[in-house]
């Protein structure tokens, strides 16, 4: 009852706010599923036609990047639809050039790359918080439509996504993050730095903007307050932008199993199998599961 009420003031709140009200996950869910359905269409049309896409996905913290990469890879092949989620530049790549680290991770034919965080970092989160200089920083503001137009005539397909959460609502995200034990690892010090230099990323983000925001690699703004309706969003968007189309694919029939030529399983006392976990759940609960034959 707790959770229903304050789902209900959300709603009237973001009314009020001029804010779309929460997608409601029972059309979430089912648009959703078509949508994943279509990244599938998409991703043989990728293998198929040998493309290469590109997804930029940045924004502030708790912004819901990461929820919505998820969404997007949930039923993709992982060795076609991968993550890029680079950490901390080594020392070495630090005397590199600074798209450098960056440029072996772009797709190759057949791929997509899904960038969560990229070389944005540098107008972003090393900008406010001092980790570049001054030069370094404007460096990349000219260089950066440069290495992007690059791409696009490369043949790259490059989108680029912001995700633009309100004061409030990253602050309440951060904050349930605290006491989840599933979600305390993506706190870090720089997150929580987020929220007293608010101002300060906001400055960033315009100025990049400003830069990077060019007719063959545009920036697109995804509301995400309502992370149902910014991953609907972003996920529809995406499609939108590529021209796909179903790939035809050879018909495929199960072969029959022939019979067996006397096959002796080995008895099961000479390998070492994983304790039944789930067992002790069925005798908390009272109930009494079906042992199954498994595999050989």
């Amino acid at each position: 009852m707790v959770t229903q009420k304050a789902g209900k003031q959300a709603k009237v709140a973001a009314a009020a706010d001029g804010h779309p009200s929460r997608l409601d996950r029972e059309p979430y869910e089912r648009e959703l599923y078509r949508l994943q359905i279509e990244l599938v269409k998409m991703q043989e049309w990728v293998r198929d036609q040998g493309a290469r896409l590109a997804v930029v996905f940045e924004g502030r913290d708790a912004a819901g990047k990461g929820g919505t990469i998820k969404r997007v890879t949930q039923f993709l092949n992982p060795r076609v639809a991968g993550i890029v989620a680079l950490g901390t530049p080594t020392e070495r790549e630090k005397t590199q050039w600074y798209f450098q680290r960056y440029i072996e991770h772009l797709p190759a034919g057949g791929q997509i790359a899904l960038f969560d965080r990229s070389w944005y970092n540098r107008a972003g989160v090393e900008r406010v918080m001092g980790f570049c200089t001054k030069e370094e920083y404007h460096r990349f503001l000219h260089q950066c439509p440069i290495f992007e137009r690059l791409l696009v005539e490369d043949g790259i397909l490059l989108r680029k996504y912001w995700f633009s959460v309100s004061d409030h609502e990253q602050e309440r995200r951060l904050e349930s993050r605290l006491e989840d034990p599933l979600r305390q690892w993506k706190l870090s010090g720089l997150d929580l730095q987020s929220i007293t230099h608010w101002e300060d990323y906001s400055r960033a983000k315009d100025e990049m903007f400003v830069h990077t925001d060019i007719p063959e690699a545009p920036w697109y703004v995804v509301e995400s307050d309502d992370k149902r309706r910014a991953r609907i969003n972003m996920i529809a968007h995406l499609l939108s932008s590529v021209p796909y189309h179903k790939v035809k694919r050879p018909p495929i029939e199960l072969p029959h199993r022939p019979p067996s030529q006397g096959y002796v399983r080995v008895p099961r006392d000479l390998q070492t199998y994983v304790p039944d976990h789930a067992a002790t759940l069925n005798r908390k609960h009272g109930h009494h599961g079906r042992s199954g034959k498994g595999d050989s």
